[in-house]
């Protein structure tokens, strides 16, 4: 989980000098390096990686770089300056060039394999050599790790050039996918879920790449044109970049002595995981058998939990893969991610998702990355059945945990002491009879009208409504009039108060951003600054001019609209 700063603000960080002085790489310095790499970080050749925890590799810098955006919040929370967004050598190493870093920096950075596991079953051909050894950070490579404040952040860009695991592709991240990820893990951070941060973006002015997309308009589920992009670095910030996948690849390797240090390998990055995310909740002095069955325990408690606030603020991450789920138990990877607008229990942005990764399938598919969680662990217990039992028992617990997780979540955004089964179930019939606005509905529910007038502004309106509208608006006055009945413990204006904290007002939603990253391929960088400013603040009641653009229902003419309502996986 992302550790949030508590002390007073520390000093100002100033300059590239001054966040050098901070450098501490503990990934490199700890775990195993690639025994076949080039030390200087010239690994960009696709091959097979057989060993090791990572590769270093040398960032490929973007041609011509220009600011768009960077985290003003983040920035005062890590302390540091806003005017070194723009400085000359910041700018030079957060779009890829690390050759004049100052020292104690390095001039090289890393990536790591991992392995693919999709919805619980393990998967090879994905990885071009049929083997699972060429699959990991295609175009992300960690440049800095860095201990501000007493927390340690590792510093990750996104788009930084090809790497030995990016399968034959360019390594490139585009503007429009550098964007929506931009702006979606500050959205993210301020609905108070769990995930990864944004630092900075930047775009070339000159170096562009070809990417499949939409044509203006298009209904096809798949992009149906080539379009020419620019290129883009954003950097992405987290505690650790450890994913499930990760672990997997050296439990796997372990399971099978693929090597000889292959038990070795899994142990050091499961004690390095425990280092970087659970310090402090799992005591070093344990034997690492202990260390492990606490670490599952803890992860279930973190990963469950998470997937609750998903569906809470109504985010699907489309592409829930191992591979893009973080063992620090944090939202990372924005590809196909959505925010859905009509209440859709299969609402999926991707394309290529299907329902096992739909929008109230994340706490079955949080569960299936959980088993594949348990599975890379299980070779470091196998001679210690105690603690194989106590796994079992943990990775049984999950539904159970899960469940009460949600019934916690849905009875916060109902404003009530404890789940009301009927009341619930009474409301999804109705919320899907209806096709409400999921962000809208909620936010309306909390102002506790005193009729289903306010609720109304939530209302698509579908065909069943149509059918039987006076039929259905006494089915909603019955409902709305029991759900008072159980919320009556406390005032209204309490109620209301309590129930706006957790029932976000602003969403970002794809429509939203696609007018920002259009506007932003032309220079003009004005709609990113303002869905930065509105999309930070989305509990807060904002202005009549914010409202009127960004509190609406989606406009009919958009649903089923390539990159506005979906999205392929290259997104």
């Amino acid at each position: 989980m992302i550790k949030r700063l508590t002390q007073e603000t520390p000093p100002i960080i100033a300059t590239l000098d001054d966040l050098a002085k901070l450098a501490n790489y503990s990934f490199m310095d700890s775990l195993n390096c690639d025994p076949d790499a080039e030390v200087n970080g010239r690994n960009h050749t696709p091959r097979q990686v057989f060993t090791g925890h990572y590769v270093p590799v040398n960032p490929t810098p973007i041609e011509d770089p220009e600011y768009v955006a960077h985290s003003k919040n983040f920035f005062r929370e890590l302390g540091f300056a806003n005017s070194m967004a723009t400085s000359a050598d910041f700018v030079r190493v957060f779009s890829g060039d690390l050759a004049h870093v100052p020292e104690p920096m390095r001039k090289v950075g890393w990536a790591c394999g991992y392995a693919l596991s999709i919805f619980g079953t393990e998967y090879y051909q994905q990885c071009p050599f049929q083997t699972g050894n060429g699959y990991g950070d295609g175009r992300a490579i960690s440049v800095l790790e860095a201990v501000i404040n007493g927390q340690r952040w590792e510093m990750q860009l996104k788009g930084g050039g090809r790497t030995p695991y990016c399968r034959g592709a360019d390594g490139r991240a585009v503007l429009r996918s550098s964007v929506r990820e931009f702006l979606a893990q500050e959205h993210m951070h301020a609905l108070g879920v769990p995930t990864s941060r944004s630092l900075s973006l930047y775009v070339s002015k000159t170096e562009k790449v070809r990417r499949p997309w939409y044509s203006e308009g298009s209904h096809s589920q798949d992009p149906d044109m080539l379009v020419s992009e620019a290129v883009a670095i954003s950097t992405r910030v987290a505690s650790s970049f450890i994913r499930v996948g990760q672990l997997e690849l050296f439990g796997r390797r372990a399971r099978k002595m693929e090597h000889p240090r292959a038990m070795e390998e899994l142990e050091k990055i499961v004690l390095h995981l425990i280092d970087r995310e659970y310090d402090n909740v799992i005591d070093q002095k344990l034997a690492t058998t202990e260390k492990v069955v606490l670490l599952a325990r803890e992860f279930l408690n973190r990963l469950t939990s998470l997937v609750a606030n998903w569906i809470r603020v109504g985010y699907c991450q489309g592409n829930f893969n191992s591979d893009n789920c973080a063992a620090g138990g944090f939202t990372l990877d924005y590809g196909p991610f959505g925010f859905c607008d009509v209440f859709n229990p299969h609402y999926q942005p991707w394309t290529g998702g299907g329902r096992h990764y739909s929008f109230l399938n994340q706490p079955v598919a949080a569960e299936r990355n959980f088993h594949m969680f348990c599975s890379a662990l299980r070779p470091l217990l196998m001679a210690h059945q105690d603690c194989l039992a106590q796994l079992d028992e943990i990775q049984s617990d999950f539904p159970k945990v899960m469940q009460a997780q949600m019934e916690k979540m849905w009875a916060a955004k109902l404003g009530l002491g404890t789940f009301h089964a009927t009341l619930f179930s009474e409301l999804v019939t109705l919320m899907l009879q209806t096709s409400v606005d999921y962000t809208m509905f909620f936010r309306e529910l909390s102002m506790v009208p005193d009729d289903i007038g306010l609720l109304k502004k939530s209302f698509y309106k579908n065909s069943t409504y149509h059918a039987d509208s006076e039929g259905m608006d006494k089915r909603w006055s019955a409902w709305l009039t029991k759900w008072k009945s159980l919320t009556q413990s406390c005032s209204r204006e309490e109620l209301s108060r309590q129930m706006k904290r957790v029932n976000p007002k602003y969403s970002l939603r794809e429509w939203f951003v696609v007018p920002a990253y259009q506007q932003a391929a032309t220079g003009d960088y004005s709609l990113i600054q303002e869905l930065q400013e509105v999309m930070t603040q989305p509990y807060a009641e904002q202005s009549k001019d914010v409202d009127e653009k960004y509190y609406r229902l989606k406009p009919l003419e958009l649903f089923g609209v390539g990159g506005s309502s979906h999205l392929s996986c290259s997104s």
